[in-house]
């Protein structure tokens, strides 16, 4: 890695943030953007530099990372960004967006002379502290090549899935499928341990060490049971995704039960208003409200 690599990390959120801490960590040279400057501020400590708009952020960059909310929030990004881009930087797209959303931001890639990569990671917010994320990558060779270095300051592991953009997506809404099957079965079955009367410990301790068992169940459910909703996947970002799953299944002729459902599941929780609480917070979902709100490890029947 040359001492002159620098790196713009445009959306500095839960996952942004820390991958924006660990390439300055590295050595590159990192200079990070958000839409609310007083997000990325705290980043200036581990000596990124923040920039006052998205533009700036990317002038003279040689690799681009978007960590933003959906298509449409990385292409304004990038279009408020167009002044400042280098021809033939790489640009890392690791939002997740499904294969429908990459349309318009390789369109845009084409146009500014972007090097375009299909990046979506695999991880929450403890492994994207680490710099333990799977790197999902699509593309092509010279230009994952060219970021093989930012890769391996973000993640544990790159799992090259394509020649072209759009593997990586496709691959990354498979897992995000799994991943909200158990958040939401979980969330589901501590509900009606709930409404049943029996102690949830009684359930985790039944599973423990079987088959049945995961360790990312008992760590959502610790959660639940120590009324504490610290996000590590937001609950709004995990109904967009069980929004472009269903909407992915749909455009395959695939027809899904579960996730259409968990994603109405999210939306009653959000309008509880646990939008931004850990996804488990979907369990509120199981009553009829949530008059005790965030924090509060019941619902109210």
């Amino acid at each position: 890695m040359s001492d002159t690599t620098s790196v713009a990390v445009l959306g500095t959120g839960t996952m942004g943030a820390a991958m924006a801490r660990n390439l300055s960590a590295a050595g590159f040279d990192v200079r990070a953007w958000n839409r609310t400057r007083a997000k990325a501020e705290p980043l200036a400590a581990d000596g990124v530099r923040i920039a006052d708009d998205a533009a700036e952020a990317v002038r003279g960059a040689a690799v681009v990372l978007t960590v933003l909310y959906d298509s449409p929030s990385v292409l304004a990004a990038m279009h408020a960004a167009a002044s400042g881009l280098v021809e033939g930087a790489v640009w890392a797209q690791a939002s997740t967006v499904g294969p429908e959303g990459l349309p318009p931001l390789e369109e845009f890639a084409g146009r500014h002379g972007l090097r375009f990569l299909d990046t979506p990671v695999l991880g929450t917010k403890e492994p994207a502290e680490q710099g333990k994320l799977t790197v999902l990558v699509a593309g092509p060779q010279e230009a994952a090549d060219a970021a093989a270095g930012v890769f391996g300051a973000i993640g544990a592991k790159t799992l090259r899935v394509a020649t072209e953009p759009g593997g990586a997506s496709r691959l990354k809404l498979v897992l995000n499928n799994w991943v909200l099957t158990v958040i939401n079965g979980a969330a589901e079955t501590l509900a009606l341990a709930e409404g049943l009367g029996v102690d949830p410990r009684d359930f985790l301790g039944a599973v423990a060490g079987g088959p049945l068992d995961l360790p990312y169940l008992q760590a959502k459910a610790q959660m639940l049971l120590n009324g504490s909703y610290e996000a590590s996947f937001a609950l709004s970002g995990a109904r967009k995704d069980a929004e472009l799953i269903s909407l992915a299944a749909r455009t395959a002729g695939v027809q899904l039960d579960l996730t259409p459902a968990a994603a109405e599941r999210m939306r009653r929780a959000e309008a509880q208003g646990h939008g931004r609480d850990d996804a488990i917070a979907s369990y509120f979902a199981s009553f009829e409200s949530s008059d005790y709100g965030a924090g509060d490890a019941r619902g109210s029947a």
